[in-house]
């Protein structure tokens, strides 16, 4: 069974989020009010997911807890539970290495189709752990991505590249020669599902910017990067 921790300060939502989620086969340990206390219980109780309101009322945001347990506890899925989708809060979720978001109101039919998306990478993280004990993804002779800092180098220098465009390269390097499916893609980088169009222009993008074709589409699958070494 799916282990989660709800940390969100309205009472009403949360306790809804909790039926909808129990009701579906999930187990909800523990609602959290408060930064502090999730900073302090979440890496005790040590839930397969934390569903986490990025606005709470205490002095510590959802994003600051975040941070702190990417250090504290890295082997815990996070995902934003927000009014807002905001490019700083994308910033966020690229910064502390959580799984995307869920925007409020919530819409039964997204999350449940969300969670099963996320509880999927969260076990493809888990068995390839190859990967997870790889920091560099060798490209070609000349691209490196460092999986740990989340940044590609061109012969040692560091590429500048957009929050978006990062998302993309961490999710291929991470299955580097494998296929990744377009929903895995769109969560990394938006947060939710978007319009398969969306993605291909953004891929589009990425690889003009980096002038080579790295990136191969898999007709009705998804995408994968083309890499030397795995």
């Amino acid at each position: 069974m799916n282990n989660i921790i709800i940390v969100e300060d309205e009472l009403i939502a949360a306790e809804y989020l909790k039926a909808l989620l129990q009701n579906n086969g999930f187990n909800v340990m523990k609602i959290i009010k408060t930064g502090k206390e999730a900073i302090s219980e979440i890496p005790k109780l040590k839930p397969d997911l934390v569903l986490m309101d990025i606005m709470l009322k205490d002095n510590i945001s959802g994003s600051e807890v975040a941070l702190q347990l990417k250090h504290k506890a890295p082997n815990i899925a996070i995902v934003f539970l927000t009014a807002y989708a905001e490019s700083e809060m994308l910033d966020y979720a690229i910064e502390s290495n959580t799984y995307g978001y869920m925007m409020k109101p919530y819409e039964e039919q997204r999350i449940l189709t969300s969670l099963k998306i996320i509880f999927s990478r969260i076990e493809k993280d888990k068995n390839n752990t190859s990967n997870i004990h790889t920091q560099f993804i060798q490209i070609s002779k000349d691209l490196l991505f460092d999986l740990e800092e989340k940044r590609l180098l061109h012969n040692q220098q560091e590429v500048v590249l957009g929050v978006k465009s990062l998302a993309i390269l961490y999710t291929l390097c991470k299955h580097p020669n494998i296929t990744v499916s377009t929903e895995e893609l769109c969560m990394n980088i938006w947060g939710e599902i978007k319009d398969t169009a969306m993605l291909r222009t953004q891929i589009s993008r990425l690889k003009k910017s980096l002038d080579r074709d790295i990136i191969k589409n898999v007709k009705g699958l998804g995408y994968r990067i083309i890499c030397q070494t795995c």
